[in-house]
């Protein structure tokens, strides 16, 4: 295993233990990303994405559920949580690669992969460019540069506070401004709002994912991703040009997300998809259903 020296700049985030698993620092291209891995060891290997806000804590519960039966390794992805924030794009296939290294580093030779919010954009550009390490992907409730993403945000109020972020995170210098030194009063309203069920994210981990925002970089780096987003969608689709998705997709929406149907919004461009609708769910669903969402990776990966 090619592995890095743990992320020292970060000294005000906690870094959460969690049993039966554990932390690694690997090289990835020459950026520093953090990992946790732990279940069985000669089980298939669930590699597992977080988005925005969050990191890689948000599939705790669905770590656990899956340990017994699969090898299971949750990173952060490059600018997210412990790992390096580096400059440079951070468009979806730049960070696919990066991500791909990871798990290259940590002795992965093929593996499947579920992604969620930007995870899930990062999750898509990777198996374009690395179908051939990948048995299957799983998206969760993501608007997927070029894909999933609505062209345009919609001005309906019952619909446009679930995405009127993307326009908000692309204009220059303003959300660096307004949001220094408010970085928990706007986690907290993604990570609250966008529940369906009050008070699945208790006030610990309202400051761990704010604090992983407000750390060194972390910002600059949440914010790059959609201002790189376009750049991802013309990456996407010249790659989609040569060829569909190839590998099995399961698309997992939920009850009260973001996107109704990831499913039938994957279908254009992928040869293998099939879906399922997450009750009781709102945005974040990994935390909001555990068993739920553990119950259809282990379905895709182990099939029954």
């Amino acid at each position: 295993m090619t592995s890095a020296p743990p992320v020292r700049d970060l000294p005000d985030l906690l870094l959460h233990d969690l049993e039966g698993f554990t932390h690694r620092w690997v090289d990835a291209d020459g950026v520093r990303l953090h990992a946790v891995e732990g279940g069985r060891p000669d089980g298939p290997v669930v590699v597992l994405l977080a988005g925005f806000p969050q990191t890689w804590w948000a599939w705790r519960g669905v770590m656990t559920r899956l340990a017994g039966r699969c090898r299971v390794i949750a990173l952060d992805l490059p600018g997210q949580g412990h790992s390096e924030r580096p400059e440079g794009s951070y468009d979806t296939h730049t960070v696919a690669a990066r991500v791909d290294a990871a798990v290259r580093a940590l002795d992965v030779s093929d593996y499947w992969l579920a992604g969620h919010d930007v995870g899930a954009w990062v999750a898509f550009s990777l198996a374009l460019g690395f179908a051939d390490r990948l048995h299957g992907v799983a998206l969760l409730d993501a608007g997927i540069p070029g894909i999933t993403l609505p062209d345009a945000v919609p001005t309906d109020p019952d619909r446009a506070w679930k995405t009127w972020h993307f326009a908000f995170h692309l204009v220059p210098d303003l959300p660096e401004v307004l949001l220094a030194g408010r970085e928990r009063e706007y986690v907290g309203w993604f990570l609250e709002a966008k529940s369906h069920s009050p008070g699945t994210f208790d006030d610990a981990e309202l400051d761990h994912y704010a604090a992983a925002v407000a750390a060194e970089g972390g910002l600059r780096a949440s914010l790059a991703y959609y201002r790189h987003a376009a750049e991802s969608a013309r990456r996407n689709h010249e790659a989609l040009d040569r060829r569909h998705v190839r590998v099995p997709v399961l698309g997992i929406s939920s009850s009260h997300g973001s996107i109704p149907d990831m499913a039938a919004s994957l279908r254009p461009w992928a040869d293998d998809v099939t879906g399922v609708v997450v009750p009781d769910a709102g945005h974040f669903i990994p935390d909001e259903q555990p068993d739920a969402v553990a119950a259809a990776l282990a379905r895709f990966v182990l099939g029954g």
